[in-house]
């Protein structure tokens, strides 16, 4: 056998363990959300003798919030097709929206925390408003963390340029954004427009 063949060899190993690793780290994230979300769906009526979750939901903006989130996922979508043109400029362009669309998200999730605690709704106020801040906090922390992430592959790319590991790079962090569009279209479903019912 070969140096080369060696090499392809433990090339596709670290391939395969990477692939493998992200997944392990994305069905651990499932867990996690599948607890929170059980966690508010039996706490979300105690309220402990406060307003109720549908007198605190502001729909518009919320809606305003999901628009964002997935048209970043557009964005998102078009830097990896830019990138498969290997013309990184383009890809940089719309990592930068993608970044800006996420951060406008986490601020007006932010709005939303300070409104509710200005008018004496915090985490502390009830069940209800602790596992609706724990929920809907810890997505945005991964909205965060993307961004964070995002402004890494950035650097990265004016480092590296587009190359075969970065095109991988991509590839995972496109995952865990569409994931957690996927998350946010539950807490949309289940928290906000079942809760304003």
């Amino acid at each position: 056998m070969t140096t080369h063949t060696l090499n392809n060899d433990h090339h596709h190993d670290m391939d395969t363990t990477d692939i493998f690793g992200f997944w392990i780290y994305i069905l651990s994230d499932c867990i996690l959300f599948a607890c929170l979300f059980a966690a508010y769906a039996v706490l979300h009526n105690n309220v402990y003798g406060g307003p109720s979750m549908r007198m605190l939901i502001n729909i518009p903006s919320i809606f305003n919030e999901t628009i964002i989130l997935l048209v970043s996922s557009f964005t998102y979508g078009m830097a990896v097709l830019s990138s498969y043109k290997n013309n990184i400029y383009p890809v940089i362009l719309w990592l930068g929206i993608t970044m800006m669309l996420g951060a406008f998200f986490v601020g007006m999730e932010i709005n939303e925390f300070t409104h509710l605690y200005q008018e004496g709704h915090s985490w502390q106020s009830s069940a209800a408003l602790s596992a609706f801040f724990t929920l809907v906090g810890t997505h945005g922390l991964h909205v965060t963390i993307g961004i964070i992430w995002m402004a890494m592959i950035i650097l990265q790319l004016m480092i590296f340029k587009i190359s075969p590991v970065m095109q991988k790079r991509l590839t995972y962090l496109g995952l865990f954004w569409a994931f957690l569009d996927i998350i946010w279209i539950f807490v949309f479903t289940i928290v906000y427009l079942m809760g304003a019912i």
